[in-house]
């Protein structure tokens, strides 16, 4: 039986399997995007899609800290905006 991969979550800390959670990523060229396939190029994040943690990780910057870029307030909305599909 196959593993599967685990990751985990910048916010709370908590390991989860990849599929679980979203990856937000810093291309190779400094533009930030948040990928459903988790297959972008690039530094990648991950977060439990839960609307206290998308708080939590912007308030904290958590995001700029592990990704070492600046990121758009589009990436939060985008967050939020897959939270409720």
């Amino acid at each position: 039986m196959k593993k599967t991969p685990q990751r985990k979550c910048l916010v709370s800390n908590e390991m989860f399997d990849k599929k679980d959670l979203v990856r937000v990523v810093r291309t190779p060229d400094k533009e930030v995007i948040v990928d459903l396939s988790g297959k972008a190029n690039g530094r990648g994040a991950y977060l439990k899609l839960s609307l206290e943690n998308i708080e939590k990780a912007k308030n904290k910057n958590i995001f700029k800290r592990a990704l070492q870029v600046d990121i758009p307030e589009e990436i939060y909305s985008e967050l939020r905006s897959l939270l409720n599909d």
